[in-house]
């Protein structure tokens, strides 16, 4: 895998996590669009990269951590501040684990 091939997987997750409307008692909401292998090799992403991050034994702690993004925010920061955060946890989780050559750490 290329360095430009992590980084438009990482970009192509980044976009997955979105701000969801506002529930009653919880005014921010962070989701995760859960990806599939097929779609995102029909997206012209790297096939052996996808499959060695949607398979990672920390896949699903990312997830969470993705999810439980606001509840590490302080109350007054900005959704689009939360968002940015939440998107940051998929760059330092793939960045952190994962080497060009498919390998995981």
């Amino acid at each position: 895998m290329t360095p430009e091939e992590l980084r438009a997987i990482i970009a192509y997750f980044r976009e997955r996590v979105i701000l969801s409307p506002e529930e009653p008692g919880n005014p921010m909401v962070i989701t995760f669009l859960g990806p599939s292998k097929e779609g995102m090799i029909e997206a012209g992403l790297n096939p052996e990269g996808v499959k060695s991050i949607i398979q990672a034994p920390w896949w699903e702690e990312m997830v969470t951590d993705i999810i439980e993004t606001p509840e590490y925010c302080d109350d007054n920061e900005a959704p689009q501040q939360v968002l940015e955060y939440a998107r940051d946890v998929v760059s330092d989780y793939i960045r952190k684990r994962v080497t060009l050559d498919g390998e995981q750490r």
